[in-house]
């Protein structure tokens, strides 16, 4: 009897906490939210998320649809603990923003794992798509390789055939170094040094002097927010425009060269997914998270918003929100939205869309405190990402 009756009570736990996942399909930011990643996603990205629930009318397959945020502090074991407590403890369907490749890896086997679903839209190391791809993630807005091949093939035409970078020194500087240097010894050109650097570095100086000296016409600050600010500002005052070197960061977005301010950034290339005027339907989204957020969305935080859209179109044509069945939906569905017309999420989690490289205006160009760049060119997203069958990813059929 005490066995049956245990075996009762188990089955009810069960029961219980199969009932508390059905009663809502939970998203999750997991994100930056005072860092130096926090212009770009953090706070942005949650607005953008809260758009997209309202939007869908706020529930899917009769549930509500809940959010849940939390800061990770930029450490890897705080955001992996905070993310299985998540998926193990509150039911959390989705995970989206992780601004830092090294968690962005480790979490695709935490939500293999568990049968949950991550769209690391803030993380950029190719890797997602990988050899570390994963049956339950999807790779939304860009990537390390997407974003150097964009940029170094546009310098490598101008004549930028020697190259130094200054490096973040986690997985995700190394992963856009390694991504860049590819496209330059393929353009014929060489990398005559590079630094590694702490993430959140406050002085640049003796990284730029070993720059200067190593006499390369292009120099690449391979980090992201505010250490891209700090690095390129830094490299100014130590004249390196001025005598000649051409500065590029593959991963800098609107508000970076917001905050470098276009006498230092003009010029400066960047790739972007989007832009505030691309479409009529950009415009107005702009025009709403500016009213919400006090300033215009990052790509990222614009891409966030696309990201929760289609996720909540994938449960509701599955039927459940089950996570093999959404991915299968995730994948079978195109993408149209106001950043991405007739994209989709390839097999190995990839999403395929057109990618623009962008000029930081010059101060006489701007019109106004966010009008800070200008279309050059599109590179159509066949061309912008890696070949599926180059990525080693042990989900791609090999034919």
């Amino acid at each position: 009897m005490k066995a049956a009756a245990a075996a009762l009570l188990s089955c009810c736990l069960l029961s219980a906490t199969a009932l508390a996942q059905n009663k809502a399909v939970k998203i999750g930011v997991l994100d930056d939210m005072s860092g130096l990643y926090a212009d770009n996603t953090g706070p942005g990205d949650v607005a953008a998320v809260k758009f997209a629930i309202a939007d869908f009318g706020g529930s899917v397959l009769g549930k509500p649809i809940e959010l849940v945020t939390s800061d990770f502090q930029n450490k890897v074991d705080v955001g992996a603990g905070i993310a299985k407590r998540w998926y193990d403890e509150e039911n959390v369907d989705m995970i989206l923003g992780i601004p830092n490749s090294a968690l962005a890896l480790a979490l695709v086997r935490v939500a293999e794992e568990k049968n949950r679903i991550v769209m690391p839209t803030a993380a950029a190391t190719s890797e997602l798509t990988g050899k570390s791809c994963s049956s339950h993630s999807v790779h939304w807005i860009y990537d390390t390789y997407g974003q150097g091949k964009t940029i170094v093939n546009a310098l490598s035409k101008m004549g930028g055939d020697t190259w130094f970078f200054i490096t973040v020194d986690y997985a995700f500087g190394l992963a856009v170094e390694a991504d860049a240097t590819t496209f330059i010894k393929a353009a014929g050109g060489k990398v005559l040094g590079s630094v590694r650097h702490p993430l959140n570095t406050a002085d640049f100086s003796s990284y730029v002097l070993q720059a200067q000296a190593s006499k390369a016409k292009g120099l690449m600050f391979a980090n992201g927010g505010g250490d891209i600010v700090n690095g390129i500002k830094q490299a100014s005052e130590f004249g390196l425009m001025k005598q000649g070197m051409r500065i590029s960061a593959p991963l800098a977005q609107f508000p970076d060269i917001h905050g470098i301010g276009l006498k230092i950034a003009q010029g400066t290339l960047i790739s972007s997914p989007f832009y505030y005027d691309m479409t009529p339907e950009a415009r107005t989204f702009t025009d709403r998270f500016t009213k919400e957020r006090g300033r215009p969305p990052s790509f990222i935080q614009a891409g966030t918003y696309g990201a929760v859209m289609h996720y909540l179109k994938a449960v509701q044509a599955a039927g459940t929100d089950e996570a093999k069945a959404v991915m299968a939906q995730m994948k079978k569905l195109p993408i149209n939205d106001f950043m991405t017309k007739d994209g989709r999420v390839r097999e190995d989690g990839r999403v395929i869309r057109d990618m623009y490289l962008m000029q930081a205006k010059t101060p006489e160009e701007s019109k106004g405190g966010w009008d800070l760049v200008k279309m050059v060119a599109t590179v159509p997203g066949k061309e912008a990402f890696r070949p599926m069958e180059e990525g080693g990813c042990p989900l791609v059929t090999k034919k």
